[in-house]
């Protein structure tokens, strides 16, 4: 295990913690504004206390994001000098741009957000809710635009072997960012929306927080059955794009070796043992034609097989095609949940139907591994390059480290993300259980009411209370 492959086994690590929270946060910031909305609108104090117990849970995950993203940044340093040498005139910037939009923006109305209840305006309030949520869009776009274009890149020219900008709009607008950004943003929303469902299920089992369950596990079943379907055809569109700009991932996906007899079609290959070594599918199960179908929407269309490159070109296939399989299967999981439980709704029976309500806590951690699998398809499949036919992920990394070094750091890391991670993700499981505070009266009623001038100061039903005096 040389230093190259080690770094590339830290950067798979780091990315597989880091991309959890920050796209769970961005379908939660948006969750939030939904809820303040409608409290808004409503003041029912139901909406208010949804507000804030996701809010706790927003505040963990948003600062757990937070620590990881700052080591993510450490590596492009440490382990992949060259790439920031020869490609930073171009990712410097993109990623900049993120931080003067993104970051300050989020910095500006998050302390409003957190801390402002009764100490700002409603209005005002809910505003820095929005441009919070804002932010994590300006955060994923700047992000997904760097990230494409590594991936298809266009817009510049290179000097003396160094990558110089020569059309911004070109490099943040290149081929495969549209699909990627859209794609992205409604995996966050719906990894957030079978969080919310998954919890508001086991609500319902457990016969506890019952109105509260069941107001939120409609909107999750709504959201799902509009935004799953939606995903398919964004994940169509990406796939076609994919088959245009990058062939050998797309080979990869499919584990298509050979080019078929000529009007013979792709098969779908449903299950296979792909082996590299022999360049062909052990065990395979296929459906003829289908593939041909699916990826270029004609019964006899053909795609390019990994033959048509030299090995050495080639990603690892078997790690691209089975985390494209999890990511599918379990997409398809959702979307018939989905639309089974927004038929039971229809007809009157969701919070009756105990399999449709362990569908949802099941299937509520569904969304964070289909994102994971579905960034392995892209970070693997784009191999061996870093910059996609230009730069290879060899060349890019830094001649001087040592093995001895990363395997250092990347022990460190995984201590300090076991012990950092495992506590904030105890806690919010804590949050979970305990879950929504109740409030028996709004402030403009004169009551009594139970919401404290900073919410996240509240960790239960006591601590309220003594709060209360």
């Amino acid at each position: 295990m040389d230093a190259l492959l080690l770094s590339r086994i830290q950067f798979g690590f780091l990315i597989t913690f880091h991309i959890l929270f920050p796209a769970f946060t961005i379908g939660l910031a948006h969750w939030l504004a939904f809820l303040e909305w409608r409290w808004l609108r409503t003041r029912d104090a139901m909406w208010r206390d949804l507000y804030f117990f996701w809010l706790r849970i927003f505040a963990i995950s948003f600062g757990m994001g937070v620590v990881s993203g700052i080591v993510m940044s450490f590596q492009f340093g440490t382990n992949w000098a060259v790439l920031s040498e020869r490609a930073g005139a171009i990712l410097g910037p993109l990623l900049s741009y993120e931080v003067l939009t993104a970051f300050f923006l989020e910095a500006s109305f998050l302390g409003v957000m957190l801390f402002g209840w009764n100490r700002v305006s409603p209005k005002l309030h809910f505003l820095s809710t929005c441009m919070v949520a804002l932010g994590t869009l300006f955060s994923t776009f700047w992000i997904l635009s760097a990230n494409s274009w590594m991936q298809t890149p266009q817009g510049h020219e290179i000097v003396d072997g160094v990558f110089h900008p020569v059309d911004w709009l070109a490099i943040i607008f290149n081929p495969s960012f549209p699909y990627r950004l859209a794609h992205m943003v409604l995996a966050a929303f719906i990894t957030t929306c079978f969080v919310v469902g998954g919890v508001s299920a086991w609500y319902l089992r457990r016969g506890v927080h019952l109105a509260a369950g069941r107001r939120m596990l409609k909107l999750a079943v709504a959201f799902a059955a509009i935004t799953l379907p939606l995903q398919v055809l964004v994940g169509d569109l990406h796939g076609l794009n994919v088959g245009k700009h990058q062939p050998v991932k797309l080979a990869a996906m499919e584990a298509h070796w050979e080019a078929g007899e000529p009007g013979a079609g792709v098969p779908l290959v449903l299950f296979a043992w792909p082996d590299e070594a022999a360049g062909t599918n052990r065990y395979e199960v296929a459906i003829p034609r289908l593939g041909s179908l699916i990826l270029t929407h004609s019964w006899d269309g053909e795609i390019q097989p990994l033959a048509a490159v030299p090995a050495d070109e080639r990603p690892p296939v078997a790690p691209v095609f089975w985390a494209f399989r999890v990511m599918v299967g379990l997409g398809v999981a959702m979307l018939l949940l989905a639309l089974a439980s927004a038929w039971a709704w229809w007809r009157g029976w969701l919070f009756e139907s105990k399999w449709l309500l362990d569908g949802w806590r099941w299937l509520s951690p569904a969304g964070f591994v289909a994102l994971v699998s579905g960034w392995y398809v892209v970070e693997i499949g784009r191999q061996p390059w870093v910059v996609y036919g230009l730069l290879r992920t060899s060349e890019a990394v830094s001649p001087n480290i040592t093995a001895a070094a990363v395997m250092s750091s990347l022990v460190v890391y995984a201590t300090a993300y076991a012990v950092i991670f495992g506590a904030g993700i105890h806690y919010l499981l804590g949050l979970v259980r305990k879950g929504p505070l109740l409030h028996e009266d709004s402030p403009e009623t004169g009551g009594g009411d139970r919401t404290p001038a900073r919410p996240l100061s509240v960790g239960g039903h006591d601590h309220a209370r003594a709060e209360d005096g």
